[in-house]
């Protein structure tokens, strides 16, 4: 007698239909069930995700690869033709989950934000197989006018070009942080303007022996930096550290991009007329300017002033210096060597095709005070500029009532960074007091809610 077992048939289904991407395992019996499927993705975004449809997807098309799909009514096939795609990282999809967290940590209420977070799961497939099959190209930007304190550009990309942005920082940004000198400041985690100020107030201190010696300070600031800055540049600047090709490829994507071929240009034409036109992207050269605004441009301004910072401490052997963005302050004993000094760094500046511009640098003793990112700091002490305590008293009498409770402990939490700031918060208090709101009388630190907001 000869005993004959049934095995389940396993049958792939290669032909994707229209509107469906990832392929789909059907099998003919149901009490065998597929294996091999994994839920990391789900665990990652949300229940609602194929979990069947992005393994297959994700084991039959390798990163690097591009597919092409035939189909008849008897027969299935498919044909693999290779392409010269680099490889892409293999977690690139947690690596994109990760990056969309981040993105939207801060902006999660703004409209773009929402609309993505409605459809994440399925946008961020389709943006995972755009990078991984290096078909990814930036989207629209918009560009709109701030005016203070002064007016410039600012350049907003669509919300998933920004997950790009995040992406690419948050793999490659780390070995160009340990490369940058600890003077560095801006768009460095823990270095920000606070950071920035002791940092200087540090170096003041211990060039003057704690303001017993005389000193010098030269104060430098790029002309047009981001509008001057040459990708070309920059592109040999990245190649140095970015050694996996894929990663490279896409650095090169964004950074090469040219927003101003697809662009929505938002205000009304008086505040785009207070842009000078130097410092407009528009009249930038072609490969030259970053638009102001996105992360990655931020990065991109650190790794190339790097050179300069490096050229600043090991060839001209600046003892104390701080860089915050394209402002620049280096202090000593002698202003002849201040001097020498300054000619270095414009020798150094132009073979990064920048200049530094000429109206604002200043050179004069370190007692006179040394304003930077917001600070002042004078021999003993260290105040919040004056300009932006001017601005605070004035738009705390101006703003709308809803908003004051807000803006009162922002600015109070801005002036209490001054090692010196008790005259500010008590005019900031009085400010507040005037418009209603009880605030702390002993630390003056913080503001409250008026009485009639809590009902």
């Amino acid at each position: 007698m000869t005993a004959k077992v049934l095995m389940p048939v396993r049958e792939m289904d290669l032909v994707a239909p229209l509107g469906h991407k990832p392929t789909v395992w059907h099998t003919t019996e149901t009490t065998a069930p597929a294996r091999g499927t994994s839920g990391a993705a789900t665990q990652l975004i949300g229940h609602g995700l194929r979990q069947h449809g992005l393994d297959s997807a994700t084991r039959l098309r390798m990163p690097g690869t591009a597919t092409s799909t035939t189909a008849t009514r008897t027969t299935t096939s498919r044909a693999t033709e290779a392409v010269l795609l680099p490889s892409a990282d293999p977690n690139l999809f947690a690596l994109l989950v990760q990056a969309y967290l981040d993105c939207r940590r801060t902006k999660r209420n703004s409209a773009s934000a929402l609309a993505f977070e409605a459809r994440a799961e399925h946008l961020l497939f389709n943006l995972y197989e755009e990078l991984s099959s290096g078909s990814y190209q930036p989207g629209r930007s918009i560009c709109f006018v701030v005016t203070h304190p002064r007016a410039r550009e600012v350049w907003a990309a669509q919300f998933r070009d920004r997950i790009v942005h995040h992406l690419l920082y948050n793999h490659i940004s780390p070995r160009f942080h340990a490369a940058f000198v600890a003077d560095s400041c801006a768009c460095i985690p823990g270095r920000g303007t606070l950071y920035g100020a002791r940092r200087l107030e540090r170096q003041v201190r211990s060039c003057t022996r704690n303001w017993t010696l005389p000193a010098h300070y030269l104060k430098c600031d790029l002309a047009n930096f981001f509008v001057s800055i040459d990708k070309h540049v920059l592109l040999e600047q990245l190649r140095r550290r970015v050694t996996e090709p894929w990663w490279m490829s896409l650095a090169e994507v964004i950074l090469m991009h040219d927003p101003r071929g697809d662009v929505e240009v938002r205000g009304r034409p008086s505040e785009l007329d207070l842009v000078p036109p130097h410092k407009s992207l528009f009249n930038a050269p072609a490969d030259h300017g970053l638009p102001i605004g996105n992360l990655s441009s931020q990065f991109f301004a650190n790794v190339l002033l790097n050179d300069v910072d490096q050229a600043i401490k090991h060839q001209i052997r600046a003892p104390h210096y701080v860089r915050y963005v394209d402002d620049m302050v280096l202090v000593h004993p002698s202003a002849q060597w201040l001097n020498a000094a300054h000619a270095q760094i414009e020798t150094k500046l132009r073979a990064l095709h920048l200049t530094l511009n000429p109206r604002k640098t200043v050179r004069q003793p370190a007692a006179r005070g040394i304003d930077f990112v917001g600070h002042l700091i004078l021999p003993g002490r260290r105040l919040t500029r004056r300009r932006t305590l001017r601005t605070a008293l004035h738009r705390l009498q101006d703003m709308p009532a809803e908003n004051v409770y807000e803006a009162g402990n922002s600015y109070l939490g801005l002036v209490r960074q001054a090692t010196h700031s008790h005259a500010d918060r008590v005019a900031l208090c009085r400010a507040l007091l005037r418009r209603g709101h009880p605030v702390d009388g002993l630390s003056m630190t913080k503001v409250f809610r008026r009485c009639h907001d809590h009902k």
